[in-house]
């Protein structure tokens, strides 16, 4: 027998080798995923792999012990060192000498599923655009003169069938010694970008590099800033954080820091400075708590609103608070991180922007529909983003429509009378008995109920110190399930709805959720202006939905995907309720997390999904809220609780509203409806 049947699981690639061939040299040949970062000098065990033995119907295939070429030296010398799994071989170093089947398990795979867990259990394929590889470069010869680095490329080009390289003046400085330290072995984090160009050097070491490779997946929001350090290796989240945008004293809403702009000559300069330093210094403690140096993050996808794209990059954003709303650039920008005067990462390391779809739907919503690709739902799926702006999808295979709605800051807490952040001690949740009308809540870092054993314990180091946004949203549903608000918003007194939580202020009523006062807390009520906060907020949300189910002629939804940090906490039955989203079977109502961070991590860890979104996004229709006049006729019906004109046949089936009205005149429901016209 001359050759040998190779087969390698799990991707079932098969062929035929010269017996004596490298079990890598034979992957590489079918194109199986199996990784080496050394060249096959048996270094760096990247390329592990199982040998099976015995009989496999399945393939037809029967493998002999002495199917690979005996346990070597290199093996032996590795497994003294580091340790290799029982059953592995380092397959550069065996050789196929009869019928074999190969198992690659996943940590030896480039192009790796992992799955992610958030919501739902998320699998992305490993490719990216930045990867280490080992060469050995030749030594300078006096009678074939040529530069250190055009030997590296050589190298690369012989080793590792690089075409072409190029790097800035930070590589180029530490090159030479670079070499001669790792005695002309070096190890170098290439960048490759999915359009067409070199490869880029973004760092150099000697010998075997064995430190880290990180990358940042950031999604730079109106309010904040949430950033997830990743293994650019295993696609891990090593550790996650966030922080309250900078920019909100410049202004809570995008428009108003548009406002700020045009009312203030360098406004844009000092909120881009502040942006991109609370970025660093949100990078810098993420890498601390990581315990991971600068050096190691080569690369950084951020996806964010149009607004906070100009800001960011340092474009004045004024164009994008008037009519016909235009960017400055609308495709997706790679660029070196110094341009940004980004200090916590690797000098040459790279940023990604994912591209905007409009004027006012940026590149968060093309990572929403990155992660949750509405293009290939058989169904008609609405996905929204819900957050300081909105955004929302909705289509099928057939056609994807876009549209931001500016639903402002009520959502994540801001402007309610006891409101903050989603922090320890926020309410989070609520329900209030319909017969006795008494609440009953859970707050951050207690899984006990307020009204359960031990909850007072469990709350004492942190307390009760506010109501979060979807701590807001449920109190607002809750009180319009237990007949304390009445359709319009309006709160009832004391005598209309029969308890004394509904307490005197000003002219209007507040609902007393809880009261600390006598121990010096706080007193945690529900206000009439919270009510108006939320209803404006809902009602920006609903309209913009229907405005696109108007354009795309239906009025049903199949699915409803809540999207973002905020949407992955809101109860779809209470928001059902408030009527933020359009009626549809509350089993057909899911959550999908941090979907724009997920797109930014998709983004990051496989640069064919860079191309794959930059093409979507161009097949994406805008639907302009500024400018449609239904979209005001929407917000207005949009202002009842649920709404107005829209019946709700799916809710009527979970939950039973209360048939009440407080509008019986008198200063109350003059407040109320003053504020309403205002609104």
């Amino acid at each position: 027998m001359s050759d040998a049947l190779v087969i390698f699981t799990p991707s079932g690639k098969r062929g035929r080798f010269a017996l004596g061939t490298p079990v890598l040299t034979a992957a590489r040949q079918l194109g199986v995923d199996l990784d080496s970062v050394c060249g096959g000098r048996g270094i760096c065990s990247k390329c592990q792999i199982t040998p099976g033995s015995g009989e496999y119907s399945k393939h037809g295939v029967t493998v002999a012990p002495d199917a690979l070429s005996e346990w070597n030296s290199v093996e032996q010398r590795y497994h003294d060192k580091r340790g290799l799994i029982a059953g592995r071989r380092l397959g550069c170093q065996a050789k196929v000498m009869g019928d074999i089947v190969i198992d690659v398990p996943p940590e030896s795979q480039v192009h790796r599923q992992v799955v992610r867990k958030a919501a739902t259990a998320r699998v992305m394929t490993m490719d990216p655009a930045t990867r280490l590889y080992f060469v050995e470069v030749q030594e300078p010869d006096m009678h074939e003169p040529s530069g250190d680095f055009e030997r590296l490329g050589a190298a690369l080009r012989a080793e590792w069938d690089i075409p072409d390289i190029t790097a800035g003046l930070d590589v180029l400085r530490k090159l030479q010694p670079v070499l001669r330290e790792g005695k002309w072995q070096v190890t170098v984090a290439l960048h490759k970008d999915h359009q067409i160009g070199p490869h880029r050097v973004l760092d150099i070491w000697p010998g075997l590099y064995e430190g880290g490779l990180y990358g940042l997946a950031i999604d730079l929001g109106s309010t904040t800033i949430a950033a997830h350090l990743c293994d650019l290796r295993t696609g891990e989240v090593v550790t996650s954080s966030g922080i309250m945008n900078p920019q909100i004293r410049f202004g809570e809403d995008l428009m108003s820091r548009v406002s700020y702009v045009m009312m203030n000559p360098g406004g844009d300069v000092e909120m881009t400075r502040a942006v991109r330093e609370g970025m660093d210094a949100l990078i810098l403690a993420i890498a601390e708590e990581a315990q991971v140096s600068a050096r190691e993050i080569m690369e950084a996808v951020i996806v964010c609103n149009p607004v906070m794209h100009h800001l960011f990059l340092g474009i004045d954003p004024v164009e994008l608070g008037q009519a016909p709303f235009a960017l400055a650039t609308s495709d997706a920008i790679s660029l070196d991180i110094r341009e940004l005067g980004m200090k916590a990462l690797n000098p040459a390391a790279r940023a990604y922007l994912l591209p905007c779809i409009a004027g006012h739907v940026g590149a968060d919503a093309a990572a929403v529909a990155l992660s949750e690709s509405p293009e290939t739902s058989d169904d008609l799926v609405l996905v929204v983003d819900v957050g300081t702006n909105a955004e929302i999808l909705l289509g099928d295979k057939r056609r994807v429509l876009a549209c931001s709605s500016p639903t402002g800051p009520a959502f994540e807490g801001a402007q309610i009378s006891s409101g903050q952040r989603a922090a320890p001690g926020a309410i989070e949740k609520i329900e209030i008995d319909p017969t006795t009308k008494e609440p009953r809540f859970r707050v951050i870092g207690c899984d006990l109920w307020s009204d359960e054993p031990g909850f007072d314990a469990a709350t004492a180091q942190t307390g009760i110190t506010g109501i979060c946004g979807s701590g807001i949203i449920e109190a607002v549903a809750e009180m319009r399930m237990a007949g304390l608000v009445d359709p319009s918003g309006l709160i009832g007194s004391a005598a209309q709805t029969g308890t004394w939580r509904n307490q005197p202020e000003g002219r209007t009523h507040a609902y007393l959720i809880h009261d600390a006062t006598a121990t010096g807390g706080p007193r945690i009520t529900v206000t009439q202006g919270d009510i108006r906060a939320i209803q404006l907020a809902k009602s920006a949300l609903y309209a913009g939905a229907r405005l696109l189910m108007d354009e795309i002629g239906t009025d049903h939804v199949d699915r409803v995907v809540l999207a973002g940090a905020f949407g992955a906490h809101i109860s779809p039955k209470h928001a059902m309720v408030l009527g933020m989203i359009p009626d549809a079977l509350l089993a057909n109502v899911t959550s999908a997390g941090n979907a724009a961070g997920t797109g930014a991590r998709i983004a990051l860890c496989n640069i064919g999904a860079r191309s794959a979104i930059e093409g979507t996004v161009r097949r994406i229709h805008k639907v302009e809220t500024a400018i449609e006049p239904r979209f005001q006729e929407h917000f207005v019906n949009a202002n009842a609780l649920p709404h107005a004109v829209d019946t709700f046949p799916e809710l009527s089936k979970i939950v039973t509203l209360p048939n009440v009205s407080f509008n019986t005149g008198g200063g109350d429901s003059d407040g109320g409806r003053r504020r309403r016209r205002r609104g």
